[in-house]
């Protein structure tokens, strides 16, 4: 007697809905899908009882006659696939032909629907997979599924549902997931009688992303295609890295209008956002990839919600070059407050001296073309204890920009700006703590932190450097020499040539012993030991087990963050005029490397609702 069967369709359908039912916000996609596919700009979905009690889809679209009503509970009757051309280019939501027979399986089910050209229109009534009772009605054109006692017959699988309050979370996710790919209808979704989420098809994408991930700012926009052709196109809009949002599913990510989970994709966005992202922090917003139908398998999961590309590495490249590009148009963006000079009615008169220094660090390191430096240094540098300041800077002397005598008041910082050809058009006000740099702009006050504006600027120096080959370095006139470990050892045997490109020349003297004889030029104000040491260090960074851009970029941070002039630094106005001009001019310096905000804007309207004056 043969061993193998053929299951009942019953059964076999209860198996399917194992794969495609896996909690009620699985229905819910699966019904809203198929509104989608039909036509309808308008989609309410009625939940009672976490989902399980019931779950009723309302949508205005082309409808079905009594005969389609029929063969959609038939499994893998479908109206989407009529060969095998048609099963490479998917270009629809729902097509596997098992969610309606799946669904009615493990629920009591009713579908109500009538065809646009119908006068009347057909019920049909199952009781866990069997048809129980078909008649026409009169309705509305559109369909209407109503799902009820949903694995009633299934006690196990209900039982293994997360709370209420969680599979309601999972709905609502669906439907905001949903009504972004579909932003030209209009979605309803009421839980136990009560609205909770509406959005009309009169809101464009922007509002609805607002409101979904309750943000008010302006967004950065993402539209980049390859090679100058329409496909494959990524569009959409991201939340900028300095603005948190809150709740875990921040980043919604679409392909060719389905929702989807994929891991690859949402790196590509964080591998756009790296040097703007904080760690531990998330990309948040909006990603829509168009690409050709046959260059994307949706077939791979029961519930489609993962996907297959044929060039997945090609597409990770285009996500993250794409996020950079919006990132660049962003820092156009910011660069806004440095075009436009304040009015002169409301310039802001503080009294400041201005120093005589030797070169600072600022107008030394970032205004100086690139060159080598070959003469030693006149001293041995200071060790780590020392203080920054007497290495680089006299006792401030000051000056004065015209002969004065003892009874006149010194001159206001903002004639002495507008004294100075400058590449800005900020007015400074001062210093907050010897860290914050307070400027006026045309728009309101403007605050910059001057250790993460001074870091971003060297660290897109030293990378354009270590590109060319051309980083500067600086020989010592007493080379030192440091014992390393076997750990520090195998690095400098590994990253040798790449150690060399970044400044740094040292040599071997025999057992554990290296000689440094030249660092770089940026690192001149620390120990050499220290600097070389700190730099070996970051080569256990996560992705310090190969040469890659992360990697490299990680090691060029560490030495701009502590190249860069420090909280507690008292800078004189040059110093700050240098350090604004070079923002205005950068291609990117919103962020510090390390992902912390540059600088903060205020405009003159949010300070006056501060004090009730708007």
């Amino acid at each position: 007697m043969s061993k193998i069967r053929v299951l009942p369709e019953q059964l076999a359908n209860r198996i399917a809905a194992g794969e495609v039912v896996e909690r009620p916000a699985s229905v819910v996609k699966e019904l809203i899908e198929n509104s989608l596919d039909a036509g309808a700009d308008r989609i309410e979905i009625e939940i009672e009882g976490g989902g399980t009690r019931l779950i009723r889809i309302i949508d205005n679209g082309e409808g079905m006659d009594e005969d389609d009503v029929l063969l959609c509970l038939e499994r893998h009757g479908t109206s989407k696939i009529l060969d095998d051309q048609d099963l490479e280019t998917i270009h629809s939501l729902g097509f596997r032909g098992e969610a309606i027979p799946s669904i009615s399986s493990v629920s009591r089910m009713s579908i109500t629907s009538r065809h646009q050209s119908a006068d009347l229109g057909t019920t049909a009534i199952l009781n866990y997979g069997k048809l129980y009772k078909v008649h026409e009605s009169g309705c509305a054109q559109g369909t209407i599924i109503e799902i009820k006692n949903l694995f009633g017959n299934t006690p196990a699988r209900r039982k293994f549902l997360r709370t209420k309050r969680t599979e309601l979370g999972h709905i609502d996710e669906v439907v905001k997931n949903y009504s972004l790919a579909a932003p030209e209808v209009s979605f309803t979704l009421r839980i136990d009688g009560r609205q909770t989420l509406s959005f009309d098809s009169h809101q464009n994408l922007k509002q609805r992303l607002a409101a979904i991930l309750h943000y008010s700012g302006s967004f950065i926009e993402i539209d980049h295609s390859e090679k100058g052709g329409p496909l494959p196109h990524l569009s959409g809009f991201m939340v900028p890295p300095d603005h948190p949002v809150k709740g875990s599913s921040r980043i919604k990510i679409l392909v060719n209008g389905r929702s989807v989970k994929d891991r690859m994709l949402i790196h590509g966005a964080a591998e756009g956002l790296r040097g703007f992202l904080m760690k531990h922090h998330s990309p948040a917003g909006l990603l829509h990839l168009h690409l050709d139908p046959a260059e994307v398998d949706v077939n791979v999961h029961p519930t489609k919600q993962e996907v297959r590309f044929r060039s997945s590495r090609d597409i990770h490249q285009l996500i993250v070059r794409a996020i950079q590009q919006g990132m660049g148009e962003y820092q156009r963006t910011l660069q806004s407050v440095f075009r436009k000079p304040p009015s002169a009615e409301s310039n802001i008169h503080n009294e400041s001296e201005k120093a005589h220094n030797l070169p600072s660090p600022i107008l030394q390191e970032v205004e100086t073309t690139q060159r080598e430096i070959t003469q030693p240094l006149p001293e041995k540098y200071p060790a780590q204890t020392q203080t920054r300041e007497p290495t680089y800077r006299q006792e401030p002397t000051p000056v004065l920009p015209r002969k004065t005598n003892k009874t006149e008041p010194p001159v206001p910082l903002s004639v002495l700006n507008e004294e100075q050809t400058v590449g800005h058009g900020l007015k400074i006000i001062g210093q907050y703590d010897n860290l914050y740099i307070f400027c006026q702009s045309s728009d309101g006050l403007v605050v910059i932190d001057q250790h993460a504006a001074h870091e971003r600027l060297l660290f897109e120096k030293l990378k354009k450097q270590f590109l060319q080959g051309t980083i500067t370095s600086q020989t010592l006139l007493f080379p030192e020499t440091v014992e390393l470990s076997m750990a520090d050892l195998h690095k400098v045997e590994q990253y040798g040539e790449e150690i060399k490109k970044m400044g740094f020349t040292v040599r071997e003297f025999g057992g554990n012993s290296y000689v440094i004889s030249a660092i770089p030029a940026l690192g001149r104000h620390m120990a050499p030991t220290e600097l070389f040491l700190d730099t070996l260090e970051q080569f256990d960074s996560p992705s310090g087990n190969k040469r890659d851009g992360s990697l490299l970029e990680d090691v060029l941070a560490s030495m701009a963050c502590k190249a860069a002039v420090k909280a507690g630094d008292k800078l004189p106005t040059e110093e700050i005029e240098a350090l604004l001009t070079n923002m205005a001019k950068a291609d990117l310096f919103s962020h510090c490397p390390h992902g912390r905000p540059v600088l903060k804007n205020f405009s003159t309207n949010d300070i006056k609702k501060w004090f009730h004056r708007s």
